[in-house]
């Protein structure tokens, strides 16, 4: 039993390290338009709703895993008028009952000028914290929840892989990374 225990918390470790180097600008603006397509492809009514929004943070791929602790590590980009402009770090960690890994796609929509100054403004903008991130539900068919679309930050995760479920935005701290 301590065995598996071992290999679990071992795999679960190895997801989580950040690699040695960052990824790198150009593959970070591939995953990211990956991301929007698959986006558009499972949430109807999607591209219009980004095309409304002033900007959109957007993780493609966000590990997490856990053995009791756990973490969850992604990077992304800013998308303001259509171009990636700034790049992002998100990670979060929690400690409870969990066990297993997934990886999932996250995307924070900001719905008006004001809340993406204040979020371009702060390092360090911690999701739960420094504001409130309200999650959109989909509906059968893909459609978007109308009762949490009017907040001034919306956030889908989508493209949910894997043995954990965890449909929350609170405590990711998401920094801001040169490339």
């Amino acid at each position: 039993m301590r065995w598996i225990a071992l290999l679990i918390f071992v795999f679960c470790s190895a997801l989580l390290a950040p690699s040695a180097q960052a990824a790198s600008k150009k593959k970070i603006d591939r995953r990211v338009e990956e991301a929007l397509v698959r986006f558009n492809e499972e949430v109807r009514g999607g591209d219009e709703l980004i095309a409304s929004a002033a900007g959109v943070l957007i993780f493609p791929k966000v590990v997490k895993a856990g053995l009791g602790i756990g973490g969850e590590h992604g990077q992304g980009a800013l998308r303001v008028g259509g171009q990636n402009i700034e790049y992002y770090r998100l990670v979060s960690g929690s400690i409870g009952w969990q066990l297993g890994a997934q990886v999932k796609t996250e995307l924070i929509l900001f719905m008006n000028q004001e809340v993406l100054d204040k979020f371009r403004r702060h390092d360090g903008w911690e999701a739960g914290v420094d504001a409130s991130v309200a999650v959109v539900t989909l509906g059968a068919g893909g459609e978007i929840d109308t009762h949490t679309i009017d907040n001034p930050i919306l956030g889908f995760i989508i493209s949910n892989k894997g043995l954990m479920y965890n449909l929350t935005f609170e405590g990711a701290k998401i920094s801001k990374i040169d490339k």
